[in-house]
């Protein structure tokens, strides 16, 4: 899936292998760095420096195919409850706070400058981090800043959502009269209950898909 993107981004730590770009050891280690690979990207940089630390220390290609194996399963797992579950709504969150209460132009900004603090940031660390741990790189995945980051994750995510999205609500309902008010709560509430009911069998997909449709057909009505 992203095999090529890591083979790319490993390349230029694989110039200096001995024969250099024209020799053997170079063009082995970036066909194995093309091949299958999955995982988040902003913590793919861990798999990039350990595999490209792997083939500097004239590693065995079994014991690096094993160690890229090894590696996809946890960076995809780490990665999506660290990003896509906590960071990135938490960003995002915070941008509708300051869109609602400032400007929408602070609102972008500010999510842009927070999104970006967390995805260069773990991008460079997890290079770093790769090409220190080679080998033994599992032991960066459970350290002690990851565990961390992953137990407040969720609940920062959830927090900062729960605090825009009634500001958020409060500043679109602007000067609606009483009755768009109740009609807006009406539909709220049934939304609630038809999310809490039908979320788990529809998946998150189909259910945003179905949402988009009702309420293009509430708007024709």
């Amino acid at each position: 899936m992203i095999g090529v993107g890591v083979a790319f981004s490993s390349e230029p730590l694989l110039r200096d292998l001995p024969g250099g770009v024209q020799g053997q050891r170079y063009r082995k280690a970036l066909v194995r760095s093309a091949s299958y690979f999955n995982g988040h990207p902003y913590l793919i940089g861990l798999a990039v420096g350990a595999l490209a630390r792997t083939e500097h220390e004239g590693v065995p290609p079994e014991q690096i195919g094993r160690l890229r194996s090894a590696l996809a399963g946890p960076l995809g797992s780490v990665g999506d409850k660290m990003v896509w579950t906590g960071t990135l709504p938490s960003a995002s969150a915070v941008g509708l706070v300051l869109a609602v209460t400032l400007s929408p132009m602070v609102g972008v900004v500010g999510f842009l400058i927070l999104h970006n603090i967390v995805n260069i940031g773990l991008r460079v660390w997890a290079l770093s981090a790769g090409w220190r741990g080679g080998m033994q790189v599992a032991k960066f995945l459970g350290g002690a800043a990851i565990k961390l980051c992953l137990k407040v994750a969720g609940p920062m995510a959830a927090c900062a959502v729960g605090l825009a999205l009634p500001l958020a609500g409060a500043w679109l309902a602007r000067g609606l009269d009483m009755k768009a008010l109740l009609g807006v709560g009406i539909v709220a509430t049934v939304g609630i209950v038809f999310a809490r009911s039908l979320w788990p069998t529809l998946g998150g997909l189909r259910f945003g898909l179905g949402g988009v449709a009702l309420a293009v057909l509430a708007g024709w009505l």
